[in-house]
């Protein structure tokens, strides 16, 4: 009896440190949870999120929160299972978010460039919204190209057979709807003067192209910047854009509530999905968010992971996104997923 008692006792230690072993193994599986929520037109570090200098800014009652992602990139299978049982935690394969022959450091790097990207497609978006449009100007005119004896340098680029040129961009997206060979009708000012001269584009590296280089800039007679550090990604692009229109604006866009909200956007304002929607509307909740702005295609998801007493506002665009304020403001019925 003496010796089956310690047998049994030396097996069940010894499964206890196999378990502990197994249970300590990293997996090639990333947690995904709630991470932090910054209200952009408040401060980060002691230093406004949203910096203006040259006009007077406005100050708002409520809050405008971009939401985040926190990622647990070394797993354990203890921390998988606990991930797994969570309602706040997702548990997904590892390249999923560090693609197969790309290190951790150069994901990181992308990731802190998508988030500058994102600072400089809201701020462009945003000043159009106030009446700043974007200029295209011809920086460079390729010698014997489509374009020589037609554009010069300093040309500013207007429109497209008669679509406007509302960003570089915009250029690009309407010399490749037509094929190669196309002769397009190019709208153009030089020196104050509008004119338009036709271009037959050429296939280069399998593209229509006109044969410009070209440059982008939006005068404005203020400096703006967005200072905002240890995040990655573009999907704070939304909330930085909301946040520079309502301090520019007298109007308070929050009508006092906390929004929190997520989504990129472009120059041309337009607003696109993200991942992590469930996990961002967790951190929203706890940030004590009372409505949470959606783009359009993560709508069906963030149904699914819904937060209790956190509606869901379907918004495609900036425009969207301002109108959808409004009738917060004003009582009206936005636009729910």
């Amino acid at each position: 009896m003496r010796r089956r008692g310690v047998t049994v006792l030396l097996g069940a230690l010894l499964t206890a440190l196999l378990s502990i072993g197994v249970l300590g193994a990293p997996i090639p599986y990333v947690v995904l949870g709630p991470g932090p929520t910054v209200n952009t037109l408040g401060t980060a570090d002691g230093k406004e999120v949203i910096q203006v200098s040259g006009r007077a800014t406005s100050t708002s009652a409520g809050q405008l929160r971009l939401t985040t992602v926190g990622v647990q990139p070394t797993v354990r299978l203890r921390s998988a299972l606990a991930g797994w049982f969570s309602h706040d935690e997702a548990v997904v394969p590892r390249e999923l978010v560090y693609p197969p022959g790309e290190s951790q450091q150069e994901v990181e790097k992308r990731n802190a460039e998508d988030f500058q990207a994102s600072q400089t497609s809201a701020e462009t978006a945003a000043l159009r919204e106030l009446g700043y449009p974007v200029q295209v100007l011809v920086k460079t005119v390729v010698g014997g190209g489509p374009s020589t004896g037609r554009l010069q340098v300093g040309d500013v680029l207007t429109s497209v057979d008669g679509a406007p040129v509302t960003s570089a961009a915009k250029l690009t997206e309407l010399i490749r709807a037509k094929p190669a060979g196309t002769s397009l009708k190019i709208g153009y000012t030089r020196s104050g003067a509008a004119a338009t001269a036709d271009v037959t584009s050429r296939e280069q590296d399998g593209r229509p192209r006109i044969g410009v280089e070209i440059d982008q800039r939006q005068p404005h007679p203020f400096t703006l910047s967005i200072d905002l550090g240890d995040i990655g990604g573009p999907s704070a692009g939304l909330m930085f854009a909301l946040g520079v229109v309502d301090k520019l604006e007298p109007a308070d866009l929050t009508g006092g509530k906390v929004i929190a909200g997520t989504g990129t956007i472009d120059d041309e304002g337009r607003v696109g999905p993200i991942g992590g929607i469930a996990q961002k509307l967790v951190g929203a909740k706890r940030a004590g968010a009372k409505v949470f702005l959606v783009p359009a295609d993560n709508c069906a998801e963030a149904v699914r992971n819904p937060q209790p007493d956190l509606p869901l506002l379907k918004v495609g665009s900036l425009d969207e996104a301002l109108d959808t304020l409004e009738k917060l403001r004003s009582g009206g019925q936005p636009t729910r997923c």
